[in-house]
């Protein structure tokens, strides 16, 4: 056992490196002694973690009861919706915006009544939270949907027995129990989040998060431009989704 684990130890090698390499020439390559954040560049990290938190709140509010639903559903559309889901993570994202843009744009048939009312959903607020959401809810849905079916229906039918209503029921025995994969899916649903480019260049150009005015950073006055901005956007959309994946990977404390 102990050679296999060394082979399996150097076999692993060249994948850890593929994977370091980046972050390593990130860290060779900027240019630390002229470091400096722009006030654009400021404006756009406001702009994407402001508006990120309210799009993460929107798809834990939305995304729970769907991953619930299709954990315990035995109806003949869970086939149905589990495709809507999945066909919403694998559409491309610019291909996604393009979508986003037929379905609420001025001249579509749910965008046009709500231009002629006076909202336009296209590169404002609205749109860019439409957009984050549709980058990130499906990724949401799946995870918290394959925790929730690791709850056992006996604990939930135990609580139910002694005479708990179905929403203590969900709150006190199911929600803790798939506590751990729902985070997991609120981790990945916020990277997605921070991260989106294609939904948010075709659909919600303005207001500027970070990924768009990356873009603006390196068209304009090229790659030494972008580092400091590149840092901010680590900082902004690793540390929480790492720590909520390193608690998950912890082993549970011993009864």
């Amino acid at each position: 056992m102990s050679c296999l684990r060394l082979r399996l130890r150097w076999l692993s090698a060249p994948a850890c490196l593929l994977l370091a390499a980046p972050f390593l020439a990130l860290l060779q390559q900027t240019p630390w002694r002229s470091f400096s954040i722009a006030p654009a560049d400021l404006s756009s990290v406001r702009v994407s973690l402001g508006l990120g938190l309210a799009a993460l709140l929107l798809i834990a509010a939305l995304g729970t009861p769907l991953a619930l639903w299709l954990a315990r559903s035995r109806s003949r559309l869970r086939g149905l919706v589990q495709t809507l889901v999945l066909a919403s993570l694998m559409t491309p994202p610019l291909a996604m915006g393009i979508l986003l843009v037929s379905a609420y744009g001025p001249y579509s048939t749910l965008g046009g009544p709500l231009a002629a009312a006076g909202y336009l959903i296209s590169n404002n607020v609205g749109a860019f939270l439409l957009a984050q959401l549709y980058g990130g809810l499906a990724y949401f849905v799946i995870s918290a949907r394959s925790a929730f079916e690791g709850v056992p229906r006996s604990a939930e039918e135990a609580a139910d027995t002694l005479g708990a209503t179905s929403w203590q029921v969900f709150r006190l025995v199911t929600l803790p129990l798939a506590a751990r994969g729902v985070l997991a899916g609120l981790a990945l649903a916020w990277v997605r989040v921070i991260g989106e480019f294609g939904i948010v260049m075709t659909f919600a150009y303005f207001p500027q998060g970070m990924p768009v005015q990356l873009y603006i950073n390196l068209q304009n006055d090229g790659l030494d431009s972008v580092y400091s901005l590149v840092w901010l956007l680590l900082a902004a959309s690793l540390p929480l989704p790492l720590w909520i994946l390193a608690r998950r990977a912890s082993p549970s404390p011993a009864p």
